[in-house]
């Protein structure tokens, strides 16, 4: 018996291509369907590329039967906050329209189960801390408000057609596979741990801090950081449980802990025995003091234990990653594949 097939949309992107890697250890062949705007073909290596938009229908649909999916894991999504507010039609459109036009063609494909990558913004600014699945979801940005969208949708979805889900709520993702084969590469990047890393190898002059004066231990806010694997491991998990027939379930994703700012530009200093140069600017509008996962409904309902998400290890992983990159060219698999039009 041959192996399942499971159709992974921005598979090409961080955490896609770390769960390509994870699903295949699983025995899973990963089909990562990409239109490559932000992803790197070079992050394709354990299973075929079908390089195509997710609004192609005919594309997506040749790719299913071609390839025989079995499930849907859904990243391919815009994930900029910031720029979510300056250009919300562009969010709407890529993250709404676009899953609605996705869902169309796994339904009428006939697969009806999708692991969706969904976020800790659906909650907006937290009223209780640690934040559980129950917290009220009130998102604040365009961003947040489109990952709820698809959440509701999905939720209707089942009601009318049997599409069963797993929403996954993360937190912050972080670190690098330990095997140095894939990272975090985004352009432009936004995130703390690459930029403190980017700082502390000379490549950026110094890394932000924005706000000093919250009503937290040292001023600095706080956030929930998982490892990259961790989420991965998470999302096969969830695979698992939907084609083994289990029902809907929106979880968090998060390691339980806060790391404030601070505390992650220290741990950068003590694995890279440097010292990092750092500016404190004003806070964000809309950035909350602290924000943490209650994650143990997913880890029971899963069976998922986040084993690389202290904060040391997440470090570790990151700066080896970035480190080994520095003056190396990009290169291209040798092995990758590719999905010619039929």
């Amino acid at each position: 018996m041959g192996r399942t097939t499971i159709l992974v949309t921005g598979g090409a992107g961080y955490i896609g291509s770390h769960t390509c890697k994870a699903l295949a250890v699983a025995g899973y062949v990963p089909l990562v369907l990409d239109n490559l705007s932000t992803g790197h073909r070079r992050a394709v290596r354990w299973g075929p590329l079908v390089e195509a938009d997710i609004a192609d229908k005919e594309r997506v649909a040749d790719a299913i039967r071609h390839f025989d999916a079995r499930a849907a894991i859904h990243f391919a999504a815009r994930a900029y906050v910031g720029e979510s507010v300056r250009k919300p039609r562009e969010y709407f459109d890529n993250n709404v329209a676009k899953t609605l036009a996705f869902l169309d063609v796994l339904l009428d494909a006939g697969i009806d189960k999708v692991v969706f990558s969904s976020s800790c913004a659906t909650y907006g600014v937290p009223r209780d801390m640690p934040i559980a699945e129950n917290h009220p979801r009130n998102p604040i940005n365009p961003y947040g408000a489109s990952k709820l969208f698809v959440e509701d949708i999905l939720h209707w979805y089942e009601q009318a057609y049997g599409l069963r889900y797993a929403s996954l709520r993360y937190f912050n993702a972080a670190g690098a596979d330990p095997d140095g084969e894939i990272g975090e590469d985004h352009t432009p990047e936004t995130h703390l741990l690459p930029l403190v890393i980017a700082a502390a190898l000379g490549i950026a002059p110094a890394v932000e801090i924005f706000g000093t004066d919250y009503d937290t231990d040292d001023g600095t806010a706080v956030r929930d950081y998982v490892h990259v694997c961790d989420l991965a491991d998470a999302h096969v998990l969830a695979v698992d449980r939907l084609l083994a027939g289990g029902g809907s379930a929106a979880v968090n994703l998060g390691s339980g802990r806060g790391h404030s700012v601070r505390e992650v530009i220290a741990a950068v200093e003590r694995v890279g025995s440097v010292t990092v140069p750092t500016v404190e600017s004003p806070r964000r509008p809309g950035d909350p003091p602290a924000l943490v996962a209650d994650a143990r409904f997913g880890q029971s309902l899963l069976g998922w234990t986040p084993r690389k998400s202290d904060l040391h290890t997440i470090v570790r992983t990151a700066w080896d990653w970035h480190a080994t990159r520095i003056g190396e060219p990009h290169r291209r698999p040798a092995h990758e594949k590719n999905l010619e039009r039929a």
